[in-house]
């Protein structure tokens, strides 16, 4: 027994925030399986740097060159045998968790983030072509996708929310999944294999807030808003899914809409590798991390219950930096729309890379 199977019996999964074509077919996924790791994620950049630094899609590229597919498409095609094959792997994950863990996410395309039905309509396309119960869809919590969201849920479509940096935008979200599942419920429709999870990205937050409070010349409050954040959320989550209203629908069937911890990579090196893991162990709770922090996790990481302790503290602590003027929920959008502009960038990037290769192969 790892310590991913020991967070597992404190009611945390751990998924893995990286993909990649050689990861799947070499093993690497099925062995982190092995050691308790029980679901995977995937962005723009992730698949950036995986499609671009390496010859793994080379054979792939080559036979698509020849096509007459968009180069759109063919990051999709790509993209989507991913997908499928980490689907299949984590297949028994999701049957002996009976539909809670074993999920792998795929984004709708960035350049949606702010079209609600352009969303819809793609998220519906992707879920219906991958075919498997235990995809999720991720499109993110901004303005145009919360009504997608609904609408996606109310589908029995399984959704990923990402981009989630405040406690407001985690709000909308859960109330975006609670409202799509009294739509399905009012329809006499099943709830129980409907799948969603939070994500709210942790470390980024650190890295503004740090980088501000350094301006102020208040360094001794550095490293703790970002862990604060999260256990505020986690107490709200508690709140809005314990009441009647969640309790009607947990009565049909539905499952809570987990937080899931997304960005949990240490990006300070002055703070623990396993901060963002140790701080925000609880029930009812997935940390996706990528692979330096799952093994520096394995190696030193604690095991504990701890996203309840110290939640006074942590709300003090959110208020002591509005008080020496700290603009959280300025930061928090900021970074929500660098998040989203970020991905379209890591997006056209990929984009680029794919036709240079194929123009690349065609003359090869």
């Amino acid at each position: 027994m790892t310590k991913l199977h020991e967070l597992a019996k404190l009611g945390q999964a751990v998924w893995i925030d990286y993909i990649k074509r050689s990861f799947i077919t070499s093993g690497g996924l099925q062995n982190w399986i092995d050691q308790g790791a029980r679901g995977v994620t995937s962005n723009p950049t992730i698949f950036d740097r995986a499609i671009s630094g390496s010859s793994d899609y080379d054979a792939d590229l080559q036979r698509l060159a020849r096509t007459s597919l968009t180069t759109e498409e063919i990051y999709e095609a790509l993209a989507l045998e991913d997908i499928a094959r980490a689907a299949e792997l984590l297949r028994p994950v999701y049957e002996a968790t009976q539909g809670l863990d074993g999920y792998v996410s795929l984004e709708v395309s960035p350049k949606l983030a702010h079209d609600t039905a352009g969303t819809i309509a793609e998220a519906r396309r992707l879920f219906t072509t991958l075919a498997r119960p235990n995809v999720l869809i991720k499109v993110p919590a901004t303005p145009a996708g919360l009504p997608a969201i609904q609408a996606l849920i109310g589908e029995g479509i399984n959704v990923n929310v990402t981009l989630i940096f405040s406690l407001e935008q985690y709000e909308a979200v859960a109330e975006a999944y609670i409202s799509g599942l009294e739509k399905r419920a009012a329809a006499g429709q099943e709830l129980g294999r409907v799948a969603s999870v939070a994500s709210l990205f942790v470390s980024r937050l650190d890295t503004a807030v740090d980088r501000e409070l350094e301006q102020l010349g208040r360094a001794d409050l550095q490293g703790k808003a970002a862990v604060a954040n999260a256990k505020m959320v986690y107490a709200r989550f508690k709140e809005l899914f314990g009441g009647e209203r969640w309790q009607r629908l947990a009565r049909l069937g539905a499952r809570v809409q987990r937080p899931l911890w997304a960005s949990t990579g240490t990006k300070n090196p002055c703070y623990s590798d396993t901060l963002y893991v140790d701080s925000l162990i609880g029930p009812d709770t997935v940390n996706t991390m990528p692979p330096e922090t799952l093994q520096a996790f394995l190696d030193h990481g604690r095991v504990a219950l701890t996203v309840e302790e110290g939640l006074e503290e942590a709300r003090a602590h959110l208020a002591l930096l509005a008080d020496v003027g700290v603009d959280l929920p300025a930061i928090m959008q900021r970074l929500q729309d660098e998040g989203v502009a970020a991905f379209a960038k890591s997006f056209d990037s990929l984009l680029a890379s794919i036709a240079a290769k194929r123009e690349q192969l065609r003359r090869g």
